[in-house]
């Protein structure tokens, strides 16, 4: 990629920062090179954290985010770790998409860690868009375990028939591979979009407990 093409991507990605209303980017950098992306400064909550990643992945011609944006919290939102793992475990609690019990919170200088088991993968991402909400928290750290329920024969066959239905999703330029419940994502696709797609579909298989997405993304 061209320096010219690095400095039009780099500027494209700072208009959507500007343009997204959840995203403060005032004290947000951006670098791009070879279609990689280098978010860094700071923001003040978790969540924009993550807004601000969501918004670059929305800009055409975007391969890899490199994301470096710290969390600072203003003085008048910072929390004590025991409220924080209060409303957390509360926030879990109302969340009908994740099992009762399952999942356990640890918080240690306004750091959630998550531990435990659930059946799904869509069920530990939940927990950790929940909780990246929730106020004076710094970050999510999400070591969830993901129980397999089926073989590998039974995971690619799924994966191959959503891939297969998708309309976001050209299926023809990925390749599946499975060992046990990890899937390893290969080939080439248009967009992150449709990459994010392939990993979204592999993550709703039963039984996937990890996915390895090496999916490339290929310019039009």
């Amino acid at each position: 990629m061209k320096l010219g093409d690095d400095l039009q991507l780099q500027q494209r990605v700072i208009d959507e920062l500007t343009f997204d209303p959840s995203v403060n980017a005032a004290h947000i950098g951006v670098a791009a090179r070879n279609g990689i992306v280098t978010l860094s400064g700071h923001v003040g909550s978790v969540a924009e954290k993550f807004a601000a990643e969501r918004a670059a992945r929305r800009i055409k011609g975007v391969k890899a985010i490199a994301q470096e944006i710290e969390v600072h919290l203003p003085p008048d939102k910072k929390t004590d770790d025991d409220e924080i793992a209060a409303r957390a475990v509360k926030m879990l609690a109302w969340d009908v998409l994740i099992p009762a019990g399952a999942i356990d919170v640890e918080v240690e200088h306004g750091v959630i860690t998550l531990s435990g088991t659930v059946q799904w993968g869509y069920q530990r991402d939940e927990a950790e868009r929940d909780l990246r909400r929730l106020g004076g928290v710094k970050g999510v750290v999400n070591i969830v375990a993901v129980r397999p329920r089926v073989d590998a024969a039974d995971i690619e066959a799924s994966l191959h028939a959503a891939f297969e239905r998708s309309a976001d999703l050209e299926a023809s330029g990925i390749t599946v591979a499975v060992k046990g419940g990890r899937v390893v994502l290969a080939g080439k696709v248009r967009s992150w979009i449709e990459r994010e797609e392939a990993e979204r579909a592999a993550w709703s298989v039963p039984g996937v407990t990890a996915v390895d997405d090496r999916i490339a993304i290929t310019r039009p």
